[in-house]
């Protein structure tokens, strides 16, 4: 048989489409030709697949050869379509059987000795095969991404003599294990903050809603310290959550962590970070940081200091929890549904406030400061709290040995993760992801409540948007005390951590 057709996966964001690899022999001047949009990295596949096949002991057929990569309008790019070239020129050949290639597919990178190397973004095309119910070959260091998968379809092999023996029947390989990782490393917990009750509070809500917090301050007041250990009173992700967190991390070439995969991220990139740092895109595709936070938070230290434009860049994916990337040699839509956390001085020496220090900043310096956060960015953040100065109780607090009496990090947890559990139940979400019509059924307010509320909008100025941000604090406010109903208490301290010192009874 001179023709032979071999599956592999492309790499398309977090999409992971199907490819065919068509290999055929003809006669004529010995060729090897590869057509089907390939890029760089997969023309030169060739020298790679002729030297690991030679290297086996292989037989390289010495003929015109010529692999199609279908569909031929999709680009294709990387090491990831060695091993099925490869395979398709032996089943091409005869030296491998070919009636039972349509059930499987391959992907790997060859070195020249025939050993097969890790690839980025298999994890998407692993769960693809598996959806089109097909067994996949893939590289021994991603094995670690397939037994994530409760039900196992891949093959992990170090060497294309492995994968030759399975097919020709002479040693069967053993599928990978499920094996995801149980225990969980123990991080920075909550505990360790002193005093900042105000602070912390805010956090809780933030946690049990998935809402976005801005905390202000004099520097040196925790503000980083708290931001850091939100992840303490985070609760864990579902399987379906970890996995697509996960694939993003695959595609980003990220470590992968399996004994806490199901922890949900938390980024914390530098404010000298560039847009497409941030939101990903460039001429071959990045993942963002906002994507890499994905189902976790992103926390943006020193607010103000990053680039106005960058800021601006995060608008539309707060709202949509995605981001659309559009290139002229691709578009591609990557999951970005993110909890912003942020933390800023209120004036460029940062003591605007400060009982202990005296602010130095002139008023226009302090107006130009803070401008540098758009007003339509605030209004998409749904806790705005002050972190001031510890007293003199708390900085005694410093000094003593035992421990001072406040909530554990795994008590909070527990608190947040009842109250993400009734979000689930009653509507599938998190209350900050809640659309309109959702919020209009689930943070339905008494008469009484509602008087209060536009008495609240028309002195405050409230945008459409921040009414509704605040109905879904105070439903998260609500769900932490385990009421069905909101009540007065529960808008007064919604609006109390959205306009701190302004409002409230």
């Amino acid at each position: 048989m001179s023709l032979a057709v071999v599956y592999a996966r492309a790499n398309l964001g977090i999409q992971s489409p199907l490819v065919s690899v068509e290999a055929h022999l003809s006669n004529g001047l010995p060729a090897f030709n590869i057509v089907g949009l390939p890029e760089a990295a997969v023309k030169e596949s060739k020298e790679r697949v002729r030297s690991a096949l030679l290297n086996s002991l292989l037989e390289f057929p010495d003929r015109r050869i010529t692999i199609n990569l279908a569909p031929a309008d999709l680009p294709k790019s990387g090491g990831r379509f060695d091993l099925a070239i490869a395979i398709g020129i032996l089943a091409a050949s005869g030296q491998i059987p070919a009636d039972s290639l349509g059930k499987l597919e391959f992907m790997g990178e060859l070195a020249l000795s025939g050993e097969v190397r890790k690839v980025t973004a298999a994890l998407p095309g692993i769960m693809a095969a598996q959806k089109s119910d097909r067994d996949i070959f893939i590289p021994n260091g991603n094995s670690q991404e397939a037994e994530l998968l409760s039900k196992q379809s891949s093959f992990a092999v170090s060497h294309l003599l492995e994968v030759i023996a399975h097919l020709q029947g002479k040693k069967h390989l053993a599928k990978t294990r499920h094996s995801p990782g149980t225990s969980l490393t123990p991080g920075p917990c909550l505990d360790d903050v002193i005093g900042q009750f105000n602070a912390r509070r805010a956090l809780t809500i933030a946690a049990a809603g998935a809402h976005n917090l801005l905390m202000v301050g004099p520097p040196g007041t925790g503000k980083t310290m708290l931001a850091s250990r939100i992840s303490s009173i985070l609760p864990l992700l579902d399987e379906q959550c970890a996995l697509e967190t996960a694939s993003l991390r695959s595609l980003a070439s990220q470590r992968f962590d399996s004994e806490n995969w199901l922890s949900p991220p938390f980024r914390a990139p530098h404010h000298t970070a560039s847009a497409v740092a941030l939101v990903g895109g460039g001429s071959s595709l990045k993942v963002g940081e906002i994507s890499l936070a994905h189902n976790g938070v992103l926390f943006l230290d020193e607010l103000p200091e990053f680039s106005p434009k960058v800021l601006e860049v995060l608008r539309e994916p707060l709202e949509s929890g995605h981001i659309s990337i559009s290139r002229a040699n691709y578009q591609v839509s990557l999951p970005a549904r993110f909890q912003l956390l942020a933390a800023m001085n209120p004036c460029p020496c940062g003591h605007l406030g400060d009982t202990n220090k005296q602010c130095r900043c002139s008023s226009e310096k302090i107006k130009q400061y803070q401008s540098r956060v758009s007003g339509p960015l605030l209004d998409r953040i749904d806790l705005h709290i002050h972190v001031p100065a510890l007293g003199q109780r708390e900085k005694d607090q410093l000094f003593e040995t035992s421990s001072h009496s406040v909530e554990s990090s795994s008590s909070i947890r527990l608190n947040v993760a009842n109250a993400r559990r009734e979000q689930l139940a009653r509507a599938g979400k998190a209350n900050a992801f809640l659309s309109q019509g959702e919020i209009r059924s689930s943070c339905r307010l008494s008469p009484e409540n509602e008087a209060y509320m536009k008495k609240a909008m028309e002195r405050l100025g409230l945008s459409t948007r921040a009414f509704f941000r605040l109905l879904k604090v105070s439903r998260t406010i609500a769900d932490l005390q385990e009421c069905r109903n909101i009540e007065r208490e529960h808008l007064a301290e919604a609006i109390g951590f959205r306009f701190p010192g302004q409002w409230g009874e």
